[in-house]
């Protein structure tokens, strides 16, 4: 069921630097502690980089513990953030530690706790879509899977922000693998996304251990993308015809 404010008694406070990735903390479960801030800061540059407002509709895939979500929830308008996971205590424990209820009472963001986006029957007309750190433990049946359900609920112009590890040959399991990881082909992600109607790009943007890309659908304007690497400086030189000082 999807819902909108969650209940909770909170049992992993504190920031868990001296766990280990996986272990049961909410910072710690979804990678390397002392990263949780700097994972949130690599994301929500990159999407406001290329071009996120306010009014943007935005979903974060295995949204996990928030730590993406603490920062997209408040610079989103009210309903325009949708989370993903799974693992339902890892999204209580980031709103009673990191959000707060009375920012999820205001901001209204919708969470599912499935590992699909099955339970959104209509389409949500989304701007962007960010997967960082899931197709890293996905089987090529999930990515398949994940592509088709977002190249159908990205607007036109839409895109999802994905991240995956770059090998010479394809991991050829099925399924979820976590903690452990899985690569990819660039090749082979191009060859998936097309199937379903989305271009497929390497993006210039770093990133501790894995490797970005673009998901796109054909109406998504790559001038950010092209040439030089990607900046703020170039995204307001872009819109400052359209910018109110």
């Amino acid at each position: 069921m999807l819902k909108y404010l969650l209940k909770n008694k909170t049992k992993n406070a504190g920031l868990g630097l001296d766990l280990k990735p996986g272990d049961k903390h909410y910072r710690a479960y979804i990678g390397p502690p002392k990263d949780y801030d700097l994972v949130s800061a690599m994301v929500f540059n990159l999407v406001t980089s290329l071009g996120l407002r306010q009014h943007h509709r935005v979903i974060d895939i295995g949204c996990g513990s928030l730590r993406v979500g603490r920062l997209l929830i408040p610079y989103l308008n009210q309903g325009n953030y949708f989370g993903v996971e799974p693992n339902e205590w890892l999204v209580n424990d980031g709103i009673e530690n990191e959000v707060g209820k009375d920012l999820v009472r205001i901001k209204k963001p919708t969470f599912s706790f499935c590992a699909s986006m099955e339970e959104f029957k209509e389409p949500l007309s989304l701007d962007f879509a960010i997967a960082q750190s899931i197709f890293s433990h996905c089987g090529k049946d999930l990515i398949k899977g994940w592509l088709s359900q977002l190249s159908f609920h990205l607007k036109d112009d839409g895109a999802l922000l994905a991240t995956f590890l770059i090998d010479d040959k394809d991991y050829d399991g099925k399924g979820w693998v976590y903690p452990g990881c899985v690569a990819y082909q660039p090749e082979t992600m191009e060859e998936i996304a097309s199937a379903v109607n989305l271009d497929f790009t390497l993006i210039d943007w770093s990133h501790p251990r894995q490797t970005w890309a673009l998901f796109s659908k054909k109406s998504y304007d790559k001038s950010l993308i092209d040439g030089d690497s990607i900046s703020w400086n170039k995204f307001v030189a872009k819109a400052k015809g359209n910018l109110k000082v």
